[in-house]
């Protein structure tokens, strides 16, 4: 979890564990904070006689140039309100007043950012920034809540002044013109709040980013001009081409192949890699939730909801991207050693998955890092990527593929490829020794399962790990991130993989009694780990004991994981009904294609989509599928123009790696592989099939 949503938690439950306050103790709190509402009139009324000596801006100190000049566009503010000019009226105007709704978890009044911003009278700039309040006295909660809840006010400034002249402003404000201070409650504003029309100027690697993609651009946009106007037959393209032209990437991506066109092909593995990245993206937009709501406590009694669950157990969307990546490295690779009779180049085969995962990850961490604070803004944005100093401290362990073992990771949905990757590490000790021994080495990995899963129970037994919303720690987070406790998913599949090897071609003749019963026990499987938990998902609940939290993840990542395997062996024997015809669909196609740039790009839209927010929103479901329907689809068209100047590109670097076939070097014939061989690769984030048809 990211940390607004401990936050979210640890409120909720000051909140919950507090003494129901009495009227008698909220309403004099209450009544004096929503006095401060008309923050900008009073501000406009202190400064008709506002001096320097006044502000006490001689004391201790002289003042200085910076003093002089904040006073003197104060005077013309206050002048300019006098005679009711436009520019000062905005000022005024596009200041916050105390939230509405800050019983129900409304943390911000966020006047108008871009109001203020746009203000420009001779050498006058709006400066936004705001106002932090800490309530003490509010629903008669006075130490708990505190020091987890602020009150965060916009307010505009000449941009002359600094947040210690505002905060001298302010306090005399209080004092003087509303005649009272609040008990209890610091009204400040921070130098790291205010935003202005100037942003910090861009440094070397911004510069490099925007001429790298600029660069990679126009390549693309040349060789698909050159693609487009003077190679007539697509069929014999030069490997240059194929590998730059976006009109021959686009025709891969969006290429519908016929389902059961070629049997070395799992079609419902589209639809299941889609469901998955769906739930990926709805929660993680979960997480990226922030206090502009008006109703943002609706999350405390939301946590309670049977649709809850879905979002509380998202993380077995992952488990089944891994059972997928564990079944295609196992069966691809097994049935290219039966070619080369048991060969396996390891080097090739390293720098294959190299080429393909590295260069947008790469990519990617110098986008979000440097790029985020270039193509949007809003009062929520203040310094752009809200983890760059996790970036820049540590964006080598992102791809070394080790972040996952680290609290501060550059990119932290990133995890996943760290554990992907180690796992396809060890693949070839698990590949060879298959392939070698056979069953013996089988049942050794079958072992292998069965002591990870008795390694995670056995750990959430000592250290007391929960699974619960309302009991989740930092520490539970390592039950999702190590690879020792990840593994078993991947495992299972890669089983599940050996298995469809060693009966490919085969079918199975089951009776209505094993395929009904198949299904039903699939059925209950999935919804007893994605619903098992919720009567004890209640606050009031009594937590359950580490003894039935561990038996629930620990048998639950199985269940889920033989599942999963049991959809892919249904839809593939032909017992998959509805469910096979909805996820072998051709429509999942294009989206299976990019659904790694997706997974890779999608925080990029979500922290953007929630920081340029200019009003607040109100919290519930529906909103939250309506925005989700919106993150989905600005992400796959970020995906798609990145993978077509990027991933695509460096991916097709494996083109020369591959035996190639010489021919005359021209557009109708050249240098290019075998013409009669189609190549269909599809990727659920870091593993891929190829489809060769002669």
């Amino acid at each position: 979890m990211v940390n607004i949503l401990r936050t979210i938690l640890l409120s909720g439950l000051v909140l919950i564990s507090a003494a129901q306050p009495k009227d008698d103790d909220v309403l004099p709190g209450f009544q004096s904070l929503k006095s401060l509402e008309p923050l900008g009139t009073a501000f406009a009324e202190y400064f008709h006689n506002v001096t320097l000596k006044g502000l006490d801006l001689v004391n201790p100190r002289l003042p200085t140039q910076q003093d002089l000049l904040c006073l003197k566009h104060l005077t013309e503010l206050v002048s300019a309100l006098s005679s009711g000019e436009y520019w000062a009226l905005k000022m005024i105007d596009s200041w916050g007043s105390i939230p509405p709704g800050i019983l129900t978890g409304n943390q911000y009044s966020l006047g108008n950012y871009d109001e203020c911003l746009n203000i420009k009278k001779n050498s006058i700039r709006g400066k936004y920034c705001f106002l932090e309040t800490k309530p003490s006295n509010i629903i008669g909660i006075e130490n708990a809540l505190t020091p987890y809840w602020k009150i965060k006010t916009a307010t505009c400034f000449p941009d002359s002044c600094s947040a210690v002249h505002m905060n001298k402003f302010l306090s005399q404000m209080s004092q003087r013109i509303l005649n009272f201070s609040i008990p209890g409650t610091i009204m400040t504003i921070k130098d790291s709040s205010c935003q202005t029309t100037e942003s910090e100027p861009w440094d070397g690697l911004t510069y490099f980013t925007i001429i790298f993609l600029s660069l990679m651009g126009s390549i693309v946009a040349i060789f698909t001009l050159y693609d487009y106007f003077l190679c007539q037959d697509q069929d014999k393209l030069p490997a240059i081409v194929k590998v730059f032209s976006a009109r021959v990437n686009s025709r891969a991506i969006f290429r519908i192949v016929n389902t059961n066109s070629n049997p070395n092909v799992i079609d419902c593995l589209h639809g299941i890699r889609c469901m998955s990245l769906f739930w990926v993206v709805y929660c993680h937009g979960h997480q990226y939730l922030s206090s502009v709501y008006i109703n943002f406590l609706h999350f405390i009694p939301w946590a309670e909801y049977p649709f809850t669950s879905f979002f509380v157990h998202g993380f077995f969307s992952v488990d089944s991207f891994f059972v997928i990546g564990g079944l295609l490295v196992a069966l691809i690779t097994l049935r290219s050693m039966d070619k080369t009779k048991g060969k396996l180049n390891v080097p090739l085969m390293y720098l294959h998955r190299l080429i393909r995962i590295v260069p947008i990850v790469a990519m990617a961490i110098l986008v979000y890092m440097n790029l985020m604070g270039v193509v949007a803004n809003g009062p929520l944005f203040k310094d752009g990527f809200s983890g760059k100093q996790n970036c820049e401290n540590g964006w080598y362990r992102t791809l070394l593929f080790v972040n996952n073992y680290f609290d501060d990771g550059c990119l932290g949905h990133t995890w996943y490829l760290s554990v992907d990757m180690q796992l396809f590490l060890i693949s070839p000790i698990l590949l060879i020794s298959l392939h070698k021994w056979g069953k013996k080495a089988a049942a050794g990995i079958v072992v292998l399962i069965v002591l990870f899963a008795g390694l995670l129970f056995g750990s959430m037994m000592v250290n007391h790990y929960a699974m619960l919303l309302k009991n989740s720690n930092e520490e539970t987070q390592k039950l999702y991130f190590y690879t020792h406790y990840h593994c078993t998913p991947w495992l299972i599949g890669f089983m599940f993989g050996y298995f469809l090897y060693l009966n490919q071609g085969r079918k199975f003749h089951l009776n209505w009694i094993a395929v009904w019963s198949g299904w039903i026990l699939c059925l209950a499987m999935l919804f007893t780990s994605i619903f098992a938990l919720y009567p004890a998902a209640e606050w009031t609940s009594p937590a359950l004991s580490t003894l039935e939290d561990a038996s629930y993840y620990t048998l639950t990542r199985l269940g889920w994981s033989f599942s999963i395997c049991w959809v892919i062996f249904a839809c593939m024997q032909g017992y998959g009904g509805l469910a096979n015809s909805f996820l072998s669909s051709p429509l999942w196609q294009p989206l299976s294609r990019l659904s790694y740039s997706v997974y890779i790009w999608h925080v990029f839209v979500l922290e953007i989509n929630t920081r340029i927010t200019r009003t607040n929103l109100y919290l519930s479901d529906y909103q939250m599928m309506l925005r989700f329907w919106s993150d989905i689809g600005i992400s796959t068209l970020l995906a798609f123009v990145l993978y077509l100047i990027i991933e695509a590109p460096f991916a097709g670097l494996d083109l020369f790696i591959r035996p190639q076939k010489k021919v005359s070097n021209n557009c109708k014939t050249s240098t290019i592989l075998d013409a009669t061989k189609q190549i269909d690769i599809v990727t659920d984030g870091s593993n891929e099939v190829e489809e060769r048809s002669n």
